[in-house]
């Protein structure tokens, strides 16, 4: 979850910069798309495996507390290897756009490169819940699970939008910060990893754990339930641009624009 030095700057603005973005860094677009794709499948099997009554493990494992906290590591470990593997970490293995767009806001993403990275990564978590949809069947697409879509849970819409802020301007405080100091950066992708563990566990029964468009999209489209979206679209942006002013106030890193 970094912002890499992947920018091309061509002196000049509109079609000719974004061909210019296109040809340097389109397997970077790949990568996004990989990385929000292993995310999605992870979840879905995970999710359809420790939740869907029709399981096997769901017999198995009866306490929720404990299935949340499977789910959790289980993604936490998805995530870790998502920022590492050498085919989703060159990109930056950002996503999710709400990051995409903090980065751009302080100047470390190039306009067209962030919107190819959030169309790439839209297009990859979706596509991989179409696709596991079609593996998994009804262990997936049936209540409880519903291909792991984010909801807001028993305690209703303001106490997952307030989460889902919340959580969004955490890991991206987290993010920017240790970034960007001397011997943090080397923790900042171990960091997040933890974050997504501990989300998963505590947001989750309280928002579903959103916290990235791209993913709560991936799976409302295919399963067609938009309960409540526009938290998921905007409350994690709103967190991370928050995140992102905080960050350009208190640190010398001077915002540029592509």
């Amino acid at each position: 979850m970094r912002a890499m030095n992947i920018q091309v700057n061509t002196g000049l603005s509109g079609w000719t910069q974004m061909k210019a973005a296109w040809n340097k860094n389109r397997i970077h677009y790949l990568q996004e798309a990989l990385g929000l794709s292993i995310f999605m499948a992870s979840a879905c099997y995970f999710g359809a495996m420790l939740f869907s009554p029709e399981s096997s493990w769901y017999s198995v494992i009866k306490n929720e507390l404990i299935r949340n906290g499977l789910m959790g590591v289980s993604m936490g470990i998805t995530a870790l290897f998502i920022f590492y593997s050498p085919l989703t970490s060159p990109s930056g293995a950002q996503i999710n756009p709400a990051v995409s767009i903090a980065f751009l806001r302080i100047g470390r993403m190039c306009r067209y490169d962030t919107l190819f990275f959030i169309l790439f990564q839209m297009a990859g978590g979706t596509i991989t819940v179409i696709i596991m949809q079609r593996l998994m069947g009804k262990l997936l697409t049936s209540a409880p699970v519903c291909s792991v879509v984010t909801i807001p849970g028993k305690y209703g819409t303001a106490v997952a939008a307030l989460t889902e802020l919340v959580i969004a301007f955490i890991t991206m405080m987290m993010v920017l910060f240790t970034s960007h100091h001397r011997v943090l950066k080397n923790y900042t992708r171990i960091f997040a990893a933890c974050l997504v563990c501990t989300w998963v566990i505590l947001a989750g029964p309280l928002s579903g754990f959103g916290m990235n468009p791209a993913r709560s999209f991936a799976s409302a489209l295919p399963a067609q339930i938009w309960t409540a979206f526009w938290i998921y679209l905007l409350m994690p942006l709103a967190g991370m641009l928050a995140a992102a002013e905080v960050f350009l106030k208190t640190s010398s890193v001077k915002q540029q624009t592509v």
